[in-house]
């Protein structure tokens, strides 16, 4: 751990990066994790972003398309992180974008869509209708924990 000398009684203090990223975990080990919903409809992805967020101290729920996702917000409360596919079959991406954020507690989630569209207007599409990030697929767990980070997620 690095530590910093400060002018606080404390003496020593984490590094504010470093205080960050353990933040989600001691709010775990305290029974007050974040929780992360993964909505992707590749179970690969979702094995894959599950292993990230669970690292950094999320309970994470899993689902396969826009429309299951928006049943889970509905029926267990927002979610404070979602990751989400842009193609997916029944509710896509962004259809599932427009309706959370349309809900009475929909503007709350942090949104990163993890997708395999990198052109700028797609990007700006997901923007406008409220994600706050994007992460271009295939990504490995460093990129996607390092666009949490950058957002304040991690």
């Amino acid at each position: 751990m690095i530590k910093r000398t400060t002018p606080h009684a404390e003496g020593v203090q984490p590094a504010p990066a470093e205080a960050a990223q353990s933040a989600p975990v001691e709010a775990a080990a305290a029974g007050q994790a974040r929780r992360c919903l993964i909505v992707d409809d590749s179970r690969v992805m979702r094995a894959v972003s599950r292993r990230v967020v669970e690292s950094l101290g999320y309970a994470v729920a899993e689902a396969e398309n826009g429309q299951e996702a928006l049943a889970r917000c509905e029926a267990g409360g927002m979610p404070d992180l979602i990751l989400l596919d842009w193609n997916m079959p029944i509710m896509t991406g962004i259809e599932f974008i427009t309706a959370l954020r349309a809900q009475p507690n929909g503007g709350g989630p942090k949104v990163v869509f993890c997708t395999t569209e990198n052109d700028p207007t797609i990007v700006g599409r997901g923007i406008a209708a409220g994600a706050d990030g994007f992460v271009t697929k295939p990504f490995d767990g460093q990129t996607l924990q390092a666009r949490l980070q950058r957002l304040g997620a991690a």
